[in-house]
């Protein structure tokens, strides 16, 4: 176990807006009112999701960075409601993540993970929850990122850092079969073939943090993202004790860590360096 001296910090390396507060709300929430420094990095503003009512292809939808910039918005407002300290984005297009020059993706997540230090590190899982092309490649970006960042030989205008934990959002299936039922069946298709969400095992799970004081938070959060409502529908007509079972808990899986290990389920990202 190495105890750590300097602020501990989490940084959350995700795809769109939305996925920090559906993805990761409580955890944000709960981390910030316990006094650690929260950071969200976000690859693209969301420009090709939905704006209301209006689909991607719908003619009368807003203009693409007329969308950009809402949903920048509401996601700078879902993170002052969270407590995240910062939030930056690496300027990549929605749903063109996947093509973007890796090594400048990885370059980009390295100078802020060198500039903010974090020890933990939170990202999609390499499946992308269900199988999202964004959420594989900010996965693989993040991975690099952190290589780079730890890389003595790697340029850059900060020190080089080594984080010390990364874990990936792991869902098992009780919590896809509540999320998809209050929510709606996550489903995308790529290259003609019909991805879904794919559960993790309960024993591959190594790490349950408890949100329940903060699914309130969570939600609330999940609501600044205005231009999503509409297929949050369900989620704004449930009772709060199935807001709970939603936002009460989150799974994560730990890909590495160089403080701690062993199979005993954590309850505690920072496991190991308080």
């Amino acid at each position: 176990m190495r105890t750590v001296t300097a602020p501990l910090r989490l940084m959350a390396i995700l795809a769109h807006p939305d996925d920090e507060s559906l993805g990761l709300g409580g955890t944000l929430a709960r981390y910030a009112r316990e006094g650690i420094e929260t950071y969200v990095i976000t690859a693209t503003r969301g420009e090709a999701g939905r704006y209301g009512n209006y689909l991607r292809t719908d003619p009368d939808r807003p203009p693409t960075d007329v969308v950009a910039k809402k949903r920048e918005g509401e996601l700078r407002a879902a993170a002052r409601v969270l407590g995240v300290r910062q939030v930056h984005f690496l300027d990549y297009i929605d749903g063109e993540l996947d093509e973007a020059d890796p090594r400048e993706a990885a370059a980009r997540i390295a100078g802020h993970i060198r500039r903010i230090r974090p020890q933990v590190v939170v990202t999609f899982a390499p499946d992308g929850a269900y199988g999202h092309p964004d959420h594989i490649a900010i996965c693989q970006f993040t991975q690099a990122g952190i290589v780079r960042a730890a890389d003595p030989e790697f340029p850059g205008d900060h020190p080089p850092h080594a984080v010390a934990k990364l874990y990936y959002m792991a869902w098992t299936e009780p919590k896809w079969a509540a999320y998809q039922a209050a929510f709606k069946q996550l489903k995308t298709t790529i290259d003609g073939v019909d991805r879904y969400a794919t559960p993790w095992a309960d024993w591959a799970v190594t790490t349950v943090v408890d949100t329940t004081a903060y699914w309130s938070v969570a939600w609330e959060a999940i609501s600044c993202h205005e231009t999503q409502l509409a297929i949050y529908t369900k989620l704004a007509d449930l009772p709060p004790e199935y807001h709970q079972s939603l936002w009460g808990s989150q799974e994560f899986y730990r890909a590495f860590s160089l403080v701690n290990g062993g199979r005993t389920r954590e309850t505690d990202l920072f496991e190991g360096l308080r």
